[in-house]
C-alpha cells in the first residue's frame, strides 16, 4: 500500500473505530505523543481516548461522517485536509436537537519504524446548524449566548455548553487568523519543523 492510501485508510478509520467505541484500534491511528484539539478538548490523544471512552459509555452521541481528503507528502510527513461533519445530539432546554457542523480535520502525521500515526488533528469549523429532532417542537435561542461563540462552531458550542462541556474559543474557522496560523504550522511541518506547534505553545 503507498503512503497516500495508507493515510486515507488512517483517517477512515480515525472515525469509523471512534464512533463505533473500538477504542483499541482507534489507538493505532496515533502516534504516543498524539495531540487532539476540539471545541470540548485540548490536550493528548491518550487522555482524548480516555474522555471519549466515559463520553460514550454515559451516551454522549457525537458522530462523525467524512468526505474528500487531500495528502501532502514530505517524505516521512504529511498533512491531510479531509472534509467531514460532526453530529452531536443533546438537549437544549428540554429540546432534544442535532447539530451538525461541517469543516476539515487538519492533520500532521508521520511516519515511524514504517507506521504512519497522526501526531496532531486540528478541526476547521466552517458552519453549523441545529434543529429539533422533534420538527413540531418549538426551541428559542438566547441571542446573546449564541452570538459568544465563533460562527463556525456556535451551534455546536450552545449545545455543548447547555451540556455541561467547557468549550474553547478562537478554534480556526474557514477565514481569519487562527486558520491561517494553522496553515503556517502545517507547512512548517512539512519543511521539517521540529514539533506540530511553531510558533506558540499548544494551549493556543
Amino acid at each position: 500500500m503507498n503512503d497516500k492510501a495508507e493515510i486515507f485508510e488512517l483517517v477512515q478509520n480515525w472515525a469509523l473505530w471512534r464512533d463505533a467505541g473500538d477504542w483499541e484500534r482507534f489507538r493505532t491511528v496515533w502516534h504516543d505523543d498524539g495531540w487532539m484539539t476540539a471545541t470540548w478538548f485540548q490536550g493528548p490523544a491518550t487522555e482524548f481516548i480516555k474522555v471519549s471512552q466515559a463520553g460514550f459509555d454515559k451516551g454522549v452521541s457525537i458522530l462523525h461522517f467524512l468526505g474528500g481528503c487531500s495528502v501532502d507528502l514530505a517524505g516521512d510527513r504529511a498533512i491531510a485536509q479531509t472534509k467531514m461533519t460532526i453530529s452531536q445530539r443533546g438537549e437544549v432546554d428540554k429540546v432534544v436537537v442535532d447539530v451538525v457542523c461541517t469543516g476539515r480535520f487538519f492533520d500532521f502525521l508521520e511516519k515511524r519504524k514504517q507506521r504512519w500515526g497522526i501526531v496532531r488533528r486540528q478541526p476547521i469549523y466552517e458552519k453549523d446548524r441545529m434543529d429539533p429532532v422533534d420538527p413540531s417542537a418549538s426551541l428559542k435561542l438566547d441571542p446573546d449566548l449564541l452570538g459568544s461563540f465563533p460562527e463556525g462552531y456556535r451551534h455546536l458550542a450552545y449545545l455543548q455548553t447547555k451540556l455541561g462541556f467547557r468549550l474553547k474559543q478562537g478554534l480556526p474557522e474557514l477565514k481569519g487568523p487562527a486558520v491561517e496560523r494553522l496553515y503556517r504550522h502545517g507547512r512548517a511541518w512539512l519543511e521539517g519543523a521540529a514539533s506540530a506547534f511553531p510558533e506558540e505553545d499548544r494551549s493556543k
